[in-house]
């Protein structure tokens, strides 16, 4: 069995207070305030005032708690978040990074996440302090020991007290749909390996390479590469809010453009968000010859968007070999694989029909049934596998199964949920010699000997091993199944957004339903504003549905329904939630065009 590379462990809190004594006067972070200004203020604060501010805060936090409970961060995205988040790592307590309760459409995620995590102490700013009163006052909550203003906190000594590798850091919320989120118990060394894991899959210089980032630092791909990245080597980071990227896109651009040496990332959205909002006259200001690495960390990852944003930005200096494709997910801190960034990413046509049936067989791009896939690349410091979801037994490359991780990047449960730890992060890989199971291609299993038993995370994701690469196909619980066939619903969605102009590209939604004698195939679109609803034949778009997904995929539609604008149900972090979807189409509660188009007549 090839060794994995060492790791160092080592809690990256330790790093902070030896940038300290390295070079205590170098940038850290900047932070570009768009609240009052839209051209933005920068805010710098080096690694020294960084340090300052973190202890100053942990002194704070063990004057209200002890180690190891858990204090939550309830606060807008700034440098005040990032220090109070470092200064629970230095007080040891668990972290618990949340947002601001004034923040939209979020308010029953953030009670159910703080009413699981029953944190001691509260940690938010003057600005949201407001907001954090009335969200504590207007629910049935514990009332914390202590709510913490990170900007009043005045300066106070701390000596730094030994941290283990395997002391928990923070809880990460996943996203939830239909249930209440569940909190990644993520140790000081999950986040110290996967962090130079992601490190060493950009292959970064130290010190030099910023990262820039809007992402939400309440998610695990935003904490990681705002916090963590820069805390490897001590390099420099650009921090903006996500309400500012969304109101005007152009800014993430204009940040990287003031870079030499620059990583960024963001979900497959953001970079069609950008191909279409960023006009011609923004791009003459954009020089993107700095950037290293746009990783675009949603899955599966769309040929599309990738030829369309290399398109929209090849003049402003974008190189296609910049568009890294990864995969990750919170159970493993985020990162598990990517592609390089010094090739472009690779594409792979497959047969369509063998590939519904378990087999990966590539095909040329123009043969009938091909859909090509885009590759994940491979991992760095941890191993994956692809196994049987109903066996535990590793399967040979070419075939589709469930993703499996080992590493030290793989968080030590759920908090608070000892069954579901068991079931998702205690699996046991079965190896076989050679092939069994006959001619079945879901039974090509792999050579034994070349990985550990166990233990290993079952991701509940499905992909496939090709040409060494990792391929991701999608999620076993969203998997439509009707007549014995297997349809991926990302695919389904593709064909729905083009078939009619009053449909929102990309705004769809392939579920499977009980029809009463077996399971029929439901789809769900938002309408394009564009389309008036006096203009609007909602029987015209159904058939347009009906027609392309029965030619395409030889698949008949139980039921289309075409809803308003934003009535998809999404998780937090703005995918699409299937299984919400399906539970609030059988409750009749989606907002139907159709109905609103009747109280207009």
């Amino acid at each position: 069995m090839t060794e994995l590379p060492a790791l160092d462990r080592t809690p990256l809190i330790e790093r902070l207070a030896g940038f300290v004594d390295d070079f205590p006067e170098d940038r850290a972070y900047t932070f570009m305030d768009y609240n009052f200004d839209p051209g933005g203020v920068a805010t710098d604060v080096t690694w020294g005032e960084l340090d300052r501010r973190a202890r100053s805060i942990a002194a704070a936090i063990r004057r209200a708690t002890e180690p190891g409970r858990r204090v939550a961060l309830l606060a807008p995205q700034d440098l005040h978040y990032v220090t109070g988040f470092l200064g629970a790592m230095y007080a040891r307590v668990i972290g618990v990074p949340l947002f601001s309760p004034d923040l939209p459409g979020h308010g029953d995620r953030l009670l159910a996440v703080y009413q699981d995590a029953e944190p001691d102490v509260v940690i938010t700013t003057s600005a949201s302090l407001p907001h954090v009163r009335s969200f504590l006052a207007d629910n049935s909550v514990r009332e914390p020991a202590e709510v913490i203003v990170a900007d009043e906190v005045a300066d106070r000594d701390w000596t730094f007290e030994p941290i283990d590798p395997d002391d928990i850091a923070y809880l990460q919320y996943t996203s939830g749909s239909t249930r209440t989120p569940a909190g990644v118990i993520i140790t000081h060394g999950n986040f110290a390996a996967n962090a130079e894991q992601l490190w060493r899959a950009f292959d970064g210089i130290p010190r030099e390479s910023s990262g820039v980032n809007w992402l939400p630092v309440f998610h695990d791909m935003g904490l990681v590469t705002t916090v963590a990245l820069p805390l490897v080597y001590g390099n420099p980071g650009v921090i903006m809010d996500p309400v500012a990227f969304i109101m005007r896109p152009v800014r993430w651009l204009e940040l990287l453009s003031r870079q030499r040496h620059a990583f960024t990332g963001g979900p497959n959205f953001a970079y069609e968000y950008l191909t279409a909002q960023v006009t011609e006259e923004e791009k003459e200001t954009l020089d993107l010859s700095g950037v290293q690495v746009f990783m675009n960390g949603a899955e599966p990852i769309r040929e599309s968007t990738l030829t369309g944003f290399y398109e929209a930005f090849k003049d402003c200096g974008l190189r296609p070999e910049a568009q890294v494709c990864a995969y990750g997910l919170a159970e493993a801190t985020v990162y598990v694989s990517a592609s390089s960034r010094f090739k472009e990413p690779t594409r792979t046509a497959f047969d369509h029909e063998k590939l519904r049936r378990g087999v990966a067989e590539p095909c040329d791009t123009d043969a009938p049934g091909a859909i090509r896939l885009i590759a994940c690349g491979t991992s760095w410091g941890q191993r994956v596998a692809i196994a049987d979801p109903e066996t535990g037994v590793r399967l040979a490359d070419g075939t589709v199964g469930e993703i499996w991780v080992h590493g030290p990047n793989v968080a030590a449960g759920y908090w608070g949920r000892p069954e579901a730890t068991r079931e998702t992060f205690a699996a046991e890989l079965t190896q076989v010699s050679g092939e069994s199971g006959g001619s079945s291609p879901q039974k090509r299993h792999a050579d034994s000997g070349e990985l550990p038993s166990g233990p290993w995370l079952r991701t509940g994701d499905l992909g496939v091993l090709h040409g060494g690469e990792l391929f991701v196909t999608g999620r076993i619980k969203d998997l439509i199944i009707v007549d014995g066939r297997n349809h991926y619903p990302q695919d389904i969605e593709v064909t729905v957004s083009g078939a009619h102009k009053a449909i929102r590209r990309e705004y769809t939604c392939a579920v499977s339903a009980d029809t009463g004698d077996t399971e029929g195939l439901v789809v769900v679109a938002e309408r394009n504003r564009r389309v008036p609803i006096a203009l609007l034949d909602p029987d015209e778009v159904a058939q347009a549905v009906r027609t392309a997904v029965n030619q395409q995929h030889d698949l008949p539609v139980h039921d289309f329904v075409l809803i308003e604008p934003g009535g998809l149900p999404r998780t937090s972090s703005g995918k699409i939630a299937r299984s919400a979807c399906r539970l609030a189409y059988l409750e009749g509660r989606l907002p139907v065009t159709e109905r609103l188009a009747a109280r207009l007549e």
